[in-house]
């Protein structure tokens, strides 16, 4: 059984949240605190983590950073309603997805349940080898090199090239690629698809300003090149 940290200086919060990812067959943990997630991290990783920002002793943010230099574990962040900046940082240290408080417990339940999903079965994942540039893509190991080093990908980053290098010279918009990737068919916020492609393309072209591979098609949306 997949196991849910869920991190929340807010009991209720923490409670009703493991309520409902128990109902959709999770197994939960909860912790009060960063430091206290931390611990528990240490001890055994968790398939996902849902992660608060605002967080005593250790805030969200850091232990966003800290859980990503570690594992490729997904992370679900959970910010306050306006705070764009807390959501774009967030996105740029590794999280995969974010929702905004106050929440629907449900619609939470099923972006995890979405993202616990496409890790086992990446939309559009080829059974083979794709190469570009000095890029290597390995769908079956779900490894991605460059010049023979192994990249430190997320979750997402990699559902998202792989997804692009499997339709290769077509044009995506961001509304598609989050129905595409992330399964949400009714998105009103797509700048997660905009941080993570920004984050692919400073780990994956030899100029992330110019780029060759993961390209913007302007009032369209974007394009992969081999």
């Amino acid at each position: 059984m997949p196991t849910v940290l869920v991190v929340d200086d807010e009991p209720i919060v923490r409670d009703v949240v493991a309520r409902y990812l128990e109902r959709e067959g999770f197994h939960t943990q909860q912790a009060a605190s960063g430091r206290e997630a931390r611990c528990l991290l240490e001890r055994e990783p968790p398939s996902l983590v849902v992660l608060d920002v605002m967080l005593p002793e250790i805030n969200g943010l850091e232990l966003c950073r800290w859980i990503r230099s570690r594992w490729d574990t997904p992370i679900v962040m959970l910010t306050a309603l306006g705070e764009e900046t807390d959501r774009i940082v967030g996105l740029e240290l590794g999280a995969d997805d974010y929702l905004t408080k106050p929440f629907s417990p449900r619609e939470l339940a099923v972006r995890v349940r979405n993202l616990m999903r496409r890790a086992a079965h990446p939309a559009g994942a080829p059974a083979r080898t794709i190469a570009f540039g000095d890029v290597v893509v390995d769908a079956a190991a779900r490894e991605v090199r460059k010049a023979g080093a192994a990249l430190a990908l997320t979750l997402k980053e990699f559902d998202l090239l792989l997804f692009f290098a499997a339709n290769p010279r077509q044009v995506f918009s961001r509304d598609q690629l989050m129905d595409r990737v992330w399964g949400y068919r009714s998105a009103l916020d797509t700048g997660t698809v905009t941080v993570h492609i920004r984050r692919l393309r400073k780990k994956i072209e030899d100029d992330p300003a110019r780029p060759r591979h993961l390209e913007t098609v302007f009032g369209a949306g974007y394009r992969f090149t081999p």
